[in-house]
């Protein structure tokens, strides 16, 4: 037998996909929260002045929520691309 088959046993192929799982993750985890800190230092640090048109707003929850989730999740989608793009394949053949 070939040491670099594509097979798994249904148990490997399981354990495989859950640590792939946990690694995207992870990763996705990472990118909303870098996400969420640009757009609270988009507030705080009142860059366009964003914090004070958002602290004279009447509400200020809704144009906060639309700057923040909208980041959050455009930072995730990009750290989870990256992560896989670099996800260890060829490394995990080599064992």
């Amino acid at each position: 037998m070939s040491s670099d088959r594509d097979e798994l046993t249904p148990e490997e192929a399981r354990r495989d996909h859950w640590e792939m799982l946990r690694f995207l993750g992870g990763n996705v985890l990472f990118g909303v929260c870098l996400g969420l800190a640009v757009a609270a230092m988009l507030i705080w640090l009142d860059i366009g002045g964003l914090g004070s048109h958002l602290a004279r707003s009447r509400n200020p929850y809704l144009p906060a929520a639309m700057i923040a989730i909208p980041l959050a999740l455009t930072f995730g989608a990009a750290v989870a691309a990256s992560a896989i793009m670099l996800m260890p394949y060829k490394k995990k053949k080599q064992r």
